[in-house]
């Protein structure tokens, strides 16, 4: 055993130096291999419908939150309050068998699911999408958000009711499974099982790509920009490290991932915030027209940045990616909840996008646009290099780059501390999107172990190829695979609301007997 580990450590050493030693770098080498498949990936995605220069995964997935917004009565509104009382723990005297049904809490669940969307779409998508569709991108990235809420609730009440819970107690949900059974249930079986593995196959995809490799390619960038490092390999070698950091806690599984997560993402998510309310209340006169350049730009956006379907695709992309409503992704961590009303951590959930992308990805884009103005420190839309940075003070900026800048005008120690935001944003968001990526895996290959460790060493991969390559590419794959889980868990979704409506009433009437 130990003369296979040293062979395998050696060979290890010797296929990494000889890498380290060739004059083109690591990261040039990984980029130039992943550039191909990113732009085609992108391509197939994002597909304009029928000339309106707005993709078709964007009026599918703006307008199912719509409908089902207003098909439950603004549920996302008139929910919220009862949502926070579900997640305080208020209601959960209503199951009489919890501690078989599930294997976390409500807030755990919450957290997992939070730690997979708050992530560097927060700080560097936000960076981005303000840099090239300017200040009104910001209105159609909340309104994105509000919107799906709706969503949100509808596809984690259908987590929890078709989920499996195997003989030792472990939870197997996700769209994957309510895609199967919940549309076998109405007759449409066929249906749902093809759209159940396209599903699984393309979450696999995504926790690949936005996931992780967009997270390693925000962290790479910040710490090798903060500590000024150089050579062809530096980012390779930070992949490196963070692969050894996510591997070590991915191991422990869902309440593992869990145990991290409640206390790494509400701690994080608590410091960003105070410190963008610092920003914005330290520049009180500038939030009004902070505010205006929303609103006013958001219809009215200049010529820089592609007029009006420019401002709202960055925005609507952004919000998408962010927060993951529609995309049937967080149904995955909040099926392991504990409870025997699906209907309950379909409230929970609602809280995800508004956390999300209402606050933090309003307070990133409120710091931002402070810190620029009218155009007085870069010009929205008017791109450099790769087409994802502008230039400030000289330098060529990007994503957290750009957000970092803003936040160092302000307070003069941020930088440091929104290196270890980023990190941590990163590495939070890595490991529950492992464990997303891993049910699904076990779907399609079965469950084993045999299964579980070859997602897992294809997932750590991935953090070292996401480190390395550029910031365009790596966010092209990442957006689409995202957004491409919206195709099969939407039609799910179309057909199995009545399902949701159904669980709603019963919960509601529950909590009204109980409160009598």
């Amino acid at each position: 055993m130990f003369k296979s580990k040293l062979l395998i450590f050696s060979s290890f050493f010797i296929f990494s130096k000889s890498l380290f030693s060739q004059q083109k770098g690591i990261d040039e080498i990984i980029n130039e291999a992943f550039l191909p498949v990113s732009s085609f990936w992108e391509n197939l995605v994002l597909h304009e419908f029928f000339g309106t220069g707005i993709p078709t995964i964007i009026f599918l997935l703006v307008g199912g939150a719509a409908f089902f917004t207003f098909y439950f009565g603004f549920i996302n509104i008139r929910g919220f309050g009862l949502s926070i009382k579900t997640v305080m723990g208020k209601y959960d005297k209503l199951d009489q068998e919890r501690s078989n049904n599930g294997e976390v809490s409500h807030f755990q669940a919450l957290a997992t699911a939070v730690s997979g969307t708050v992530g560097n779409g927060n700080i560097a998508g936000v960076a981005m999408a303000i840099a090239l569709g300017g200040p009104g991108a910001t209105f159609w990235m909340i309104l994105c958000g509000i919107l799906g809420m709706s969503s949100k609730f509808v596809e984690c009440t259908l987590g929890v009711k078709y989920r499996e819970i195997g003989s030792d107690g472990t939870v197997y949900g996700g769209p994957m499974y309510y895609l199967k059974k919940g549309l076998s249930e109405i007759g449409y079986g066929k249906l749902g099982k093809v759209l159940g593995i396209v599903f699984a196959i393309l979450c696999i995809g995504a926790s690949f790509g936005g996931g992780n490799a967009a997270q390693s390619n925000q962290a790479a960038m910040q710490l090798v920009n903060s500590f000024g490092m150089t050579g062809g390999s530096a980012r390779t070698v930070i992949g490196l490290i963070m692969m050894i950091v996510v591997g070590v806690i991915i191991i422990g599984g869902i309440k593992r991932i869990a145990s991290v997560t409640e206390k790494v993402v509400p701690f994080m998510a608590g410091i960003y915030v105070l410190a963008c309310l610092y920003i914005i209340f330290s520049n009180f006169s500038y939030i009004d027209d902070a505010f205006g350049l929303i609103f006013s730009q958001a219809f009215t956006p200049p010529a820089a940045v592609g007029g009006f379907i420019g401002v709202l695709m960055q925005g609507f992309r952004r919000g998408a990616f962010s927060n993951e409503a529609g995309a049937g992704s967080a149904s995955i961590a909040h099926s392991a909840v504990i409870t025997s009303y699906p209907a309950s951590e379909g409230l929970v959930a609602l809280l995800e996008p508004f956390i999300d992308t209402v606050v933090i990805c309003t307070m990133t884009a409120l710091v931002i646009i402070i810190f620029n103005g009218d155009n007085t420190i870069f010009t929205y839309g008017n791109t450099v290099g790769d087409g994802t940075a502008v230039m400030i003070q000289g330098q060529q900026l990007s994503g957290a780059g750009i957000t970092s800048a803003a936040f160092s005008e302000y307070i003069s120690f941020s930088g440091p501390f929104l290196t270890i935001a980023v990190v941590l944003f990163a590495l939070s968001t890595m490991i529950s999107w492992s464990y997303y990526g891993l049910q699904s895996w076990m779907y399609v290959f079965g469950k084993g172990k045999l299964a579980d460790l070859t997602y897992k060493i294809l997932f750590l991969i991935f953090i070292v190829i996401g480190a390395a390559g550029d910031m365009s590419s790596v966010w092209a794959f990442s957006d689409a695979m995202i957004l491409a889980l919206v195709f099969p868990n939407m039609i799910g979704l179309f057909f199995l609301y009545p399902k949701v409506k159904q669980e709603l009433s019963i919960y509601i009437e529950k909590i009204k007997n109980k409160t009598n």
